[in-house]
């Protein structure tokens, strides 16, 4: 089957994340579904630009997030286009679809001196969870990184003497994102106190582990992000990231060079940083605003 090779090309030669790929296989199956149930047909081949808005407009009128349609139109592309490669098509009817306009939504962020009272003010404890939490909290700050880049790091991913750590990011794709001496420092403790406390685990564990040695899983790290911003915060949306967020508008709130930030986030593209200096822009409307005489 055309999908069955499609799905096995993104997962060996573009090597996508399992949840990339799983997310894929669900949009393939529901625009399947869609053409079969709504015209009778199986055959991709006889699929046109009109059935294919169709199904768009389908989506729509049940209500699904424009954000949730322009992913399902992405899959749909690079099928598409993986079709066209493979000979399959001669015509790629999705030239004739124009994708619907996300709204506007500004990154969720935390402030800084709120992100300065969590560490400051809180009590995290001297135990083993008590660490573990600050661990997870100053990381998401202090790199930006994803929740699935966190809970894959090794300990041998931790270059201490050159303060840095080493980063799997999408489509595994490395980067190196730099770290402040007292996060290096937190980590150094962290890593002490673990060996002592669980001594079976192997050379080049999982850097983040739960009380038995096992690597710290997504639901985890959300839970511990989620406990201690609401003793800051009374954001509706927390979660690691929102943390990622905070770092990157921290940074280009104190000059920091958009494109230095896109590296350290890993972002494929500027335009996936730039929606970061709204929020920047918005500072500095707010400030004129107060300031300027004849604002």
């Amino acid at each position: 089957m055309l999908r069955a090779r499609f799905i096995d090309y993104i997962r060996y030669e573009k090597r996508y994340s399992h949840h990339t790929i799983l997310a894929y296989q669900t949009d393939l199956d529901q625009f399947y579904a869609y053409i079969q149930e709504q015209y009778g047909l199986t055959d991709i081949l006889q699929v046109d630009h009109q059935i294919i808005r169709s199904w768009l407009v389908s989506l729509m009128d049940t209500h699904v997030h424009p954000r949730s349609i322009n992913r399902k139109l992405s899959t749909l592309r690079s099928y598409y286009r993986f079709l066209m490669k493979e000979g399959v098509l001669d015509e790629n009817p999705l030239l004739k679809v124009i994708s619907p306009k996300n709204p506007h939504r500004l990154p969720v962020f935390v402030e800084k001196v709120k992100m300065e009272a969590l560490f400051h003010d809180v009590d995290f404890g001297e135990d083993l969870a008590g660490v573990r939490e600050r661990v997870i909290l100053e990381l998401l700050y202090a790199t930006g990184m994803r929740l699935s880049e966190m809970i894959s790091l090794r300990d041998s991913d931790v270059d201490f003497g050159r303060s840095q750590i080493k980063v799997m990011g999408k489509r595994s794709k490395e980067r190196i994102i730099p770290v402040a001496g007292q996060v290096m420092a937190l980590l150094t403790g962290y890593i002490s106190l673990r060996k002592k406390e669980i001594p079976a685990l192997n050379k080049d564990s999982f850097l983040l582990v739960t009380d038995k040695g096992e690597r710290c899983y997504p639901k985890f790290i959300y839970n511990v992000v989620v406990r201690y911003l609401d003793v800051v915060t009374t954001l509706k949306k927390k979660s690691p990231h929102v943390l990622r967020h905070t770092f990157a508008t921290h940074l280009l709130n104190e000059g920091a060079d958009l494109n230095a930030v896109k590296e350290l986030l890993g972002h494929a593209n500027l335009s996936a940083t730039q929606i970061y200096t709204h929020n920047t822009i918005e500072k500095l409307k707010k400030i004129y605003n107060q300031a300027h005489p004849r604002a």
